[in-house]
């Protein structure tokens, strides 16, 4: 950097966009704190550690080398969800980014480059111009309703019963024994009453072999 003021400026700069990051977009959706500490520590240290360095060259480097740390330490701890590892890695490119180029001639792309990511970040997490799919797996016992010819009283017993506008459905492993079969859902979120926010069921590994179809 060429100076106390470039430091400062590109401090600012890198906290205000984290903060709104981490604030305004990930929080709101996600109502954790447990990433919050993390997100905001990261990429006030990664900050400090690259604009530290001498050149740009030796910055670019110590930052693919943090990546490289943080890869490692990833499979030695509890795996973290898809997107917070997402959210984790633009935490961690930002201050590399705003840390290495902050000159007089480069201020104008760093501006532009934070208020994309955060744009992006915002139109992703809102969903705007896109209709997810979430699904859930579901025992059920009415077996007689599995029937091609009840389809209609299948739906309409499903969603009654969960509440869910139900897009469609699939049939998957029966058990006439018990008189179950596992029937998984499809919804769309943004059109459930209230706008309710359903978490998608996770199914675990071991448990996708009862979701097999037969001919």
């Amino acid at each position: 950097m060429n100076g106390l003021n470039d430091f400062l400026i590109a401090l600012g700069l890198n906290l205000v966009t984290s903060i709104i990051i981490v604030r305004w977009i990930y929080y709101p959706k996600h109502r954790s704190k447990k990433y919050v500490f993390t997100f905001l520590a990261f990429t006030l240290i990664i900050f400090l550690v690259v604009s530290m360095m001498t050149s740009v060259e030796m910055s670019i480097g110590v930052g693919f080398g943090l990546f490289a740390i943080f890869s490692v330490l990833r499979y030695r701890t509890n795996p973290i969800p898809i997107r917070e590892m997402t959210y984790l890695f633009i935490i961690a490119a930002l201050p590399v980014m705003n840390g290495s180029a902050a000159t007089a001639d480069h201020w104008a792309k760093l501006l532009i480059g934070n208020l994309a990511v955060i744009i992006i970040l915002f139109i992703l997490e809102n969903e705007w111009g896109f209709a997810f799919e979430s699904s859930k797996i579901i025992t059920y016992e009415k077996i007689n309703l599995i029937r091609p010819e009840n389809h209609g009283l299948l739906l309409e017993d499903l969603e009654e019963r969960t509440g869910l506008i139900i897009k469609r459905l699939e049939i998957g492993k029966i058990n006439f024994l018990r008189d179950t079969a596992i029937i998984r859902v499809y919804y769309d979120n943004s059109e459930q009453p209230n706008r309710l926010q359903i978490p998608e069921e996770k199914t675990k590994p071991e448990n996708k072999q009862d979701f097999l179809f037969t001919d």
